[in-house]
């Protein structure tokens, strides 16, 4: 009898194994995730996040950046997850403008620092040293990161084309 309910066993576990392996191939990419959880949406581009938090940008408004030239901190009243990341807003108005055009206020480089990014490196930005340049908003480590980049057009240029291969190597 033991050995019976042992084979049943072995059998239920090769169907699920099969199952599970039928739904990754017919879906393209393999869940590390146990049965019955959601995939994890596909992130695209890495996101800076904050450490403690999980939060993007350490939880600043992104919106903010355009609207205030500032640095406003989001409250956990405004929250939306874009992108597998969790984005705070000052105020709901700026929470829906994120949520009607993302690409507008997300920042270039998942928020690491460009100048690091035209070095070919990835580096944790400091999200109240930025700039807006161009309609697009970059972060910094230092100001000195953020004044070489902001007076020397051609790191921008460089950083555009080193960003495949930097992003390539943050663990997501």
């Amino acid at each position: 009898m033991k050995a019976a309910a042992r084979h049943a066993g072995s059998l239920l576990a090769g169907i699920v194994t099969g199952c599970a392996l039928l739904v990754s191939a017919t879906t393209g990419r393999a869940s590390a995730l146990p049965p019955g959880l959601p995939d994890l949406p596909n992130l695209g581009e890495a996101m800076q996040r904050d450490n403690r938090t999980g939060l993007a940008l350490s939880g600043f408004d992104p919106v903010a950046y355009f609207l205030n030239d500032a640095a406003v901190p989001g409250l956990p009243a405004y929250e939306l997850i874009h992108g597998g990341t969790v984005w705070r807003f000052a105020s709901a108005a700026n929470r829906d403008a994120f949520r009607e055009a993302p690409q507008v206020y997300t920042p270039r480089f998942g928020g690491f620092d460009a100048s690091g990014v035209a070095d070919g490196r990835v580096v944790d930005a400091d999200p109240r040293r930025f700039a807006v340049i161009g309609s697009r908003l970059y972060f910094f480590r230092s100001d000195e990161n953020r004044q070489r980049f902001v007076t020397e057009a051609a790191l921008r240029t460089k950083a555009q084309e080193r960003w495949p291969a930097v992003a390539a190597v943050i663990a997501r």
